[in-house]
């Protein structure tokens, strides 16, 4: 047997953030249940500007994130569906007082110059960190208007152009020097301009294309790359299509093309991707969306060839295959050696992934790629290239990915850069900003509602389906009105109240096994970790989540508590006589290169 576990060291901040499993999972790990807490208690403001300080865009991200937070969410292991965490940050968005005197300002100039490239959340974000310090901040973005992707690629009727205005303003309001309508054509030319630091974060711009499917040349204009059709529509160079569509990928830029082509005059558009529909890399949301707007999905279809008839476009042909799974679950597309399918279409939406493209990058620049065309970078912590004063972040850094993971590399590229401006090793980054606070208010009552309710997920109300297909601008979800929201913030199970165990004062009388209802807590023999996890109450079953062991007691057993299963309803801190459990608030704020621009909120 191995050896026994040593006590959990509660004091590693890391240990209750990995508790709080939803801000855990965000890669900019946005305080979830403070925020939520916050909307049930009306104070919108208050939550919204808690997310600003993680997120920077929390109207954005409450209509558009991935939402990584809500498959880890505690509350779907209680029931199926996790707590609307997403739509809830939105509520804080739509219900928020007038937040621009709560926004920081433009530092006393420190002397260093450093240039963004690219006017997305990845530069945005490490504009709005290093604004506050004094650094003279030059944006440059080929778009006529910031927000980068969010702006071209995002249709209006699920971002409005209002809310992106109006949260990037925030941003370029910090005495942001910004050059609009700029394409950086070379970096070395940029290079000569005396930058102390430059970031870029321009995303990863090309749309990938089938160059060699038989009859591409030949129908060319009427085959169209998502990516730049979407700009095109945004930007009100594009403003209809075919009647019939065929829209090829799986992706969420796929699910943006076919809803879109159903508001410029498509009514026959089809969504067709080789992958099975589960495998497909869009969000279950966004593909409930497509198929709630009548676009069918049709999968495992393998695209051979654009037809044409007398030199015009009038459909394609595919191979229809299916997925076979080896035992490590590696997948190959196998034929089923039916007859070819034809569909017929007027128009064809390409929408098969996106790339990075770089050629405004010198090679005498000393900046060095990937053979996947993405920039080599020190790691995933520092963001800085094989140019010591370049960095990259976002799409541009390590391929395509999400706005909230761009804002998460801009955090951590604002740190690297306000070290490399100091002269200081980037390697040894600050500490996040951590409390931990007792919130008993007196012998059974806490600060926060901790029995959890049972009401359940309710979806988002939609504008009428007809009347959202004649308009690309509508706003397709209304949002939660107050009502709904606060039903769904109570749904919370408030995480981030964590349980805190003091041996010296347990008495082991077990009045908290007792009364656990998901018997997480178990007083024996200490072993190693397999061991106590087959031997508590209930065995802890999923090892990606701590258990918490204490020192030992005077019997010589230790307290082990399945962190996975505990719904921090504080039953075991009203029971104890002795007061060995508390329920006490964690509170996990990233470290970023400006100081904190917000405490934390008051309860």
């Amino acid at each position: 047997m191995e050896a026994p576990l040593k006590p959990t060291d509660t004091n590693d901040p890391e240990y209750f953030h990995k508790v709080v499993d939803c801000q855990y999972a965000c890669p900019a790990h946005t305080p979830v249940p403070e925020y939520i807490r916050l909307i049930a208690h009306k104070r919108y403001t208050d939550a919204y500007m808690v997310n600003w300080e993680s997120n920077v865009f929390p109207g954005v991200l409450g209509r558009t994130c991935d939402r990584p937070c809500e498959p880890a969410c505690r509350r779907g292991r209680v029931e199926e569906e996790p707590v609307a965490i997403c739509r809830l940050k939105r509520v804080a968005a739509d219900f928020k007082g007038d937040v621009k005197g709560l926004m920081p300002k433009a530092g006393p100039k420190n002397g260093k110059k450093i240039a963004l490239i690219g006017g997305g959340p990845a530069s945005l974000t490490v504009a709005r960190d290093l604004a506050p310090l004094g650094y003279e901040l030059h944006l440059f973005d080929a778009q006529v208007k910031g927000g980068g992707f969010m702006r071209s690629e995002i249709p209006s009727f699920r971002l409005p152009e209002e809310v992106l205005d109006e949260e990037v303003g925030y941003v370029l309001d910090m005495g942001i020097d910004a050059h609009f309508d700029t394409y950086i054509d070379s970096m070395a030319a940029l290079l000569e301009k005396n930058y102390d630091a430059v970031f870029v974060g321009c995303g990863a711009p090309r749309g990938r294309d089938l160059p060699n499917l038989p009859g591409r040349k030949e129908a060319e204009a009427n085959i169209h790359i998502g990516l730049d059709w979407l700009a095109n529509v945004a930007f009100d160079h594009t403003q209809k299509i075919g009647k019939k569509v065929i829209v090829l990928g799986g992706g969420n830029t796929a699910m943006d093309c076919c809803r879109t082509s159903r508001r410029l005059g498509g009514e026959e558009v089809k969504v067709i991707v080789r992958s099975p529909f589960e495998d497909m890399k869009a969000s279950p949301w966004e593909k409930e969306d497509a198929i709630h707007e009548g676009i069918p999905i049709i999968d495992n279809h393998v695209p051979k060839e654009f037809v044409l008839k007398k030199g015009k476009l009038v459909g394609m042909s595919f191979e229809k295959v299916e997925a076979v799974y080896d035992k490590d679950g590696g997948r190959k597309l196998v034929a089923t050696g039916e007859e070819p399918v034809f569909v017929e279409c007027d128009d064809v939406l390409i929408a098969i992934g996106q790339e990075n493209a770089f050629p405004w990058i010198e090679k005498s620049t000393g900046i060095r790629f990937t053979s996947w065309g993405t920039p080599i970078i020190n790691d995933d912590e520092t963001f800085q290239s094989t140019r010591k004063e370049v960095f990259f972040g976002g799409d541009a850094a390590f391929g395509p990915s999400n706005i909230i993971t761009a804002v998460a590399h801009g955090h951590k590229a604002a740190v690297s850069i306000d070290l490399f401006c100091q002269g200081k090793d980037l390697s040894v980054r600050p500490a996040p900003h951590v409390t931990l606070v007792s919130q008993k208010m007196g012998i059974h009552e806490w600060s926060y509602d901790s029995i959890p309710v049972d009401d359940k997920r309710e979806a988002v109300p939609l504008v009428d389906l007809k009347e959202a297909l004649q308009s690309k601008t509508l706003e397709v979800e209304l949002g939660f009105d107050a009502d709904m929201a606060f039903v769904q913030a109570e749904r919370c199970l408030n995480c981030d109240a964590q349980t805190v165990f003091t041996e010296g004062d347990c008495i082991e009388c077990d009045a908290c096994t007792d009364i656990c209802p998901t018997s997480c807590i178990s007083f024996i023999e200490n072993g190693d970790e397999d061991d106590l996890r087959a031997r508590i109450i209930v065995p802890a079953e999923n090892p990606e989540q701590d258990l918490y062991v204490s020192d030992t007691l005077p019997t010589g057993k230790v307290m082990v508590k399945d962190e996975d299963v505990c719904l921090h309803c504080g039953l075991c801190a009203e029971r104890c006589p002795t007061a060995a459990w508390d329920m006490q608030k964690f509170y996990y704020s990233v470290a970023k290169a400006a100081p904190v621009l917000l405490t934390e909120a008051a309860e």
